[in-house]
């Protein structure tokens, strides 16, 4: 629980906002406006990772897991598009 809660401030002290989360309580949606389009966070209990979803060019989507918080805040930190505020 630990994990997923640490995920979460990651992405809310980057600007993320929650959007959705499921009924049985195993996956939050988070989402950030960009520049074109939304950055959107998908934190999955079962499988205790953070996906991250995102536009490069219209109609091309791009996603990347993250099985560690720290890898999540260095992959926000290092995206030159993003105003991170970590």
């Amino acid at each position: 629980m630990e994990k997923l809660q640490a995920f979460q401030a990651a992405a809310r002290e980057a600007g993320f906002v929650v959007t959705q989360e499921s009924e049985e309580g195993t996956v939050l949606w988070l989402k950030k406006a960009t520049a074109g389009a939304e950055d959107r966070i998908c934190i999955d209990s079962l499988t205790k990772s953070a996906t991250v979803y995102w536009a490069t060019i219209p109609w091309k989507i791009n996603s990347k897991t993250f099985r560690e918080e720290s890898a999540l805040r260095a992959w926000i930190l290092s995206r030159p598009a993003v105003e991170a505020q970590l």
